[in-house]
């Protein structure tokens, strides 16, 4: 037995994600790092498919603040290649190994009261690094959740759930395309991950700080303690300044466009970047811009520029009074 595998599987065990539950075997495949047809050739996940019972080799993540996305659930895996380990490259993204899987599983339970109910899964985000590059691919599932499969060219999918208040709510929810997922994952026109960045893995869940857990895992080299990377704020713990969460939910929702080298690095002179002090970010010049382009959803002009369809109000809220205090 690897002990690659072996770490894996502890990590299976102790770490809780919102749909997974933790298989007992050590017999698992190897994760597949090619864009196969289906996405069940990846071997992300074990038994049946639709119940996201992940592969022990593969590592469940969260992040503090996450991105908006039409108020979808989302379950993150890294699936690292056996007997690797990423690299500590400061509070940004570690450097992953040749052959990392990284996905994003997007779904709404039928009814937020009792999840118990279902899941109608809609589509999972591949990321895999070949040869030094990173690659997109996305799968789009089927109606009776038995499989995924490759869809370079994205679609509309009709959705419907209730939510927390017992309220039926309806949008027509984009799967984007292959050219959709560069414009949000370019950085100086080259594919990279936006999510697993050390600071929003740094964080507090069950009790466990979830960085250190994989420091401890030894599945990241060249850092020994969490404590000394920054950790970005959960926009929703008031106990936050308010200007903590506001540029922590910029920094994940805005940033990745915004930044030097994003794809909206000619068009804009924002730099979103959490670690951007305010008297660099050009916030306070373009408040009102800033202010009228969230605040109403208009197809190609409002942001975020694609990845949403309805207003995340909730967010809105927070930056409007960001910027009032401005």
């Amino acid at each position: 037995m690897k002990r690659f595998s072996l770490l894996f599987l502890v990590m299976s065990l102790i770490t809780s994600c919102e749909n997974d539950e933790p298989i007992t075997s050590i017999e698992a495949p190897s994760v597949v790092a090619e864009f196969r047809t289906n996405l069940s050739e990846l071997n992300l996940y074990v038994d049946n498919l639709s119940d996201l019972q992940t592969n022990p080799k593969v590592l469940p993540y969260n992040l503090n603040t996450p991105l908006f996305t039409d108020y979808a659930h989302k379950q993150r895996l890294i699936a690292l290649p056996e007997n690797t380990k990423m690299e500590f490259n400061g509070d940004g993204l570690p450097i992953f190994p040749d052959n990392t899987v990284i996905a994003k599983t997007f779904y709404y339970n039928l009814d937020e009261r009792d999840p118990s109910l279902g899941q109608q899964i809609i589509e999972t985000r591949v990321l895999i690094k070949i040869n030094g590059n990173w690659e997109s691919g996305d799968y789009v599932w089927n109606e009776d959740l038995s499989e995924a499969t490759l869809d370079p060219d994205g679609r509309i999918v009709p959705i419907s759930w209730i939510d927390e208040n017992g309220t039926e709510q309806t949008i027509n929810y984009e799967v984007p395309s292959n050219t959709d997922c560069f414009t949000c994952h370019s950085s100086y026109n080259n594919m990279t991950p936006i999510g697993p960045k050390l600071r929003s893995l740094n964080f507090e869940r069950n009790g466990v700080n979830q960085l250190q857990e994989i420091i401890d895992l030894n599945l990241l080299d060249g850092l020994s303690n969490s404590d000394t990377i920054t950790s970005l704020p959960n926009w929703e713990d008031a106990s936050v300044s308010l200007e903590e969460r506001a540029r922590a939910y910029m920094d994940i929702n805005c940033a990745h466009c915004h930044i030097p080298g994003g794809f909206c690095e000619d068009q804009s002179t924002l730099n979103l970047d959490f670690s951007t002090p305010l008297s660099e970010s050009n916030i306070i010049n373009r408040k009102q811009s800033i202010n009228f382009r969230i605040s109403e959803f208009n197809d190609g002009f409002s942001m975020p520029f694609i990845g949403t369809t309805i207003l995340h109000d909730e967010g809105i809220s927070l930056i409007q009074e960001y910027l009032d205090s401005l």
